[in-house]
């Protein structure tokens, strides 16, 4: 297996999937690479606190880690004696990522760091020959994501978002894109995804830096501010950290850093409706926030209250897309996504999949072939095994760039418009809003001094 370290500004590799669609590549293709110390690819991860470690974690049966970076020391150090008990050879240990790109033995990476950090890190890393996995969601503004494309056409790596509903094993989301794509509830009418809401918080105080963690760091390229935390801490999931602060864990409860709930679960569920729907590689017409709560004073789209979490807690919005199916994205009822068309109705979320034309299935299966088609080929065993397939044919993944751009789109146009507390209309084939200055400023960010990419 040999895996290409030259990064090409100039030119795609052959084979290389186009901007605005993607080649899939299942699990038929032999994996005794997986075993093989000579063929084994070498990953690194970069930033490893929860999703860092659970996505390193299903990785170790198909990849050698040869490296570390974190920029909390107990969180790097405790995760480097993780993987020391899972591999042969000890990882090395970095704060600073930069490092970790400079290593030339290392095929690619996967970054779980707070997702303002993403396309920085993502960016220079196919710049600097790796291909990519990256957690959800991809990025922190639309524009973000339209650099990502960008580069990934112009270095011809290979990208892998880490929507791994796409490749579960249980395959209830494929089945659900299955049953739709093959007329089981007649013409969609309707699309309910259910992403539950955000806690607000009490007033954050400035509080010192935990002496393991480098803030300034930390921030990166977002806007330099005081480190908040109070002392109560979040156990379980998480355990460990404050259960409020503007930095671990929390950090998706502030617009600087994520985009709440919008941008968490909804990069999840809001990804397998535009799947079913056909809808990748378009946009929605129309942004409606019919009713929402924020929990801190906003003006002209900012937030004035600079202590507090910032993301909506509860919101219900429209969504106008193509063929005039409604879509709603809300943070009420049960998480998961409710399918409904002229034949029928049907319900799926990580537990279970119901409804009649699930029920429907024991007497009026679905063709043999009916997942492989949504997938592309045989279901990979998991989201890595199928990053690693697509690594060996150059090919991109299941969950590539330009689908989940176009699905975040969504997401971050919901944000958009409860910020600004108006609807918007959206040009799917520009990729901007229409007629709104504003709104229109919302959709790049300027990255700090001394934090910008480097391209």
């Amino acid at each position: 297996m040999t895996f290409s370290h030259q990064a090409t500004r100039r030119s795609f590799l052959q084979g290389t999937a186009a901007a605005g669609s993607a080649a899939f590549l299942g699990a038929s293709m032999s994996r005794a690479w997986a075993q093989s110390p000579n063929e084994r690819p070498v990953f690194a991860t970069i930033g490893l606190r929860n999703q860092g470690w659970g996505i390193t974690a299903k990785s170790f049966k198909f990849a050698d880690f040869a490296a570390m970076a974190d920029v909390d020391a107990n969180v790097l150090g405790e995760n480097i004696e993780k993987a020391s008990m899972r591999q042969s050879k000890k990882p090395d240990a970095y704060k600073d990522y930069r490092k970790v790109l400079d290593r030339k033995d290392i095929d690619a990476v996967m970054i779980a760091t707070p997702d303002h950090w993403h396309t920085k890190i993502a960016v220079e890393a196919m710049y600097a020959g790796k291909d990519v996995y990256c957690e959800k969601p991809l990025t922190l503004t639309i524009a973000e994501g339209k650099l990502i494309e960008k580069v990934v056409e112009e270095t011809g790596r290979v990208f892998q978002v880490g929507t791994m509903q796409r490749s579960e094993s249980e395959q209830r989301f494929l089945l659900a894109v299955a049953l739709v794509q093959n007329g089981r509830i007649g013409t969609v009418q309707k699309v309910t995804c259910g992403i539950n809401g955000m806690e607000s918080s009490p007033v954050i105080p400035v509080v010192p830096v935990p002496a393991e963690l480098d803030w300034d760091f930390w921030l990166g390229p977002a806007p330099k501010v005081d480190y908040r935390a109070l002392p109560e801490m979040r156990e379980g999931y998480g355990g460990g950290v404050p259960l409020f602060s503007n930095c671990h864990y929390a950090f998706r409860n502030w617009h600087e850093y994520s985009g709440g709930k919008l941008t968490d679960w909804g990069a999840h569920h809001v990804d397998i409706a535009c799947w079913a729907l056909g809808a990748t590689e378009t946009g929605p017409s129309k942004i409606t926030p019919i009713e929402f709560s924020l929990p801190v004073e906003y003006k002209d789209g900012n937030p004035l209250v600079h202590d507090q979490y910032n993301a909506a807690t509860s919101f219900k919005i429209g969504v106008d897309m193509p063929n005039e199916v409604e879509m709603i994205i809300t943070s009420e009822g049960d998480n998961g996504i409710l399918f409904e068309g002229t034949k029928g109705r049907f319900f799926v979320n990580r537990g279970k999949i119901t409804g009649k034309p699930v029920e429907d299935l024991q007497d009026n299966p679905l063709p043999e072939d009916a997942i492989e088609k949504v997938y592309g080929g045989p279901v990979s065993e998991n989201h890595t095994a199928n990053f690693i397939d697509s690594m060996k044919s150059r090919k991109q993944p299941i969950s590539d760039v330009w689908s989940h751009n176009r699905m975040l789109e969504i997401c971050h146009l919901s944000n958009i418009a409860m910020r600004l507390n108006r609807e918007l209309e959206w040009d799917p084939k520009n990729r901007e809003i229409v007629g709104d200055d504003l709104a229109n400023s919302f959709l790049s960010r300027e990255y700090r001094k001394g934090f910008e990419i480097n391209m």
